[in-house]
């Protein structure tokens, strides 16, 4: 149901040049901020513990965090009161790069990495 909301919500959204650049520049802030969320645990479950420093679930990890729905709602009940359009549109670019950009490319970084299991 979230997704058909987004569906007709993409239908009246404009979203202008500079929202989508601010949300490319706002995919790079979430990736950044996905990577100090798995690399600080990781680095704590090292301490004293046979972790093998190199098994590629690193970059697995940080690519692998798919965000969509949760943000979309929120995105979308926001009061009119609020820059609403701009958040939408924010929300959007990051979500739809999370869905198609990552979510297409999981399986092949996998692969890549060796972690594929047949």
């Amino acid at each position: 149901l979230l997704f058909v909301l987004m569906g007709l919500e993409v239908l009246v959204l404009d979203i202008p040049k500079i929202t989508f650049l601010a949300g490319l520049a706002a995919v790079v802030v979430v990736l950044g901020a996905r990577m100090v969320a798995v690399a600080v645990p990781l680095r704590i479950l090292r301490i004293g513990q046979a972790f093998p420093k190199k098994d590629g679930s690193f970059p697995v990890l940080v690519w692998g965090g798919l965000r969509g729905g949760l943000s979309v709602a929120l995105a979308l009940s926001l009061p009119a009161t609020m820059p609403r359009e701009l958040l939408v549109g924010l929300t959007y670019v990051v979500v739809v790069f999370s869905i198609v950009g990552q979510g297409l490319t999981i399986g092949p970084l996998v692969k890549r990495l060796g972690l594929a299991r047949n």
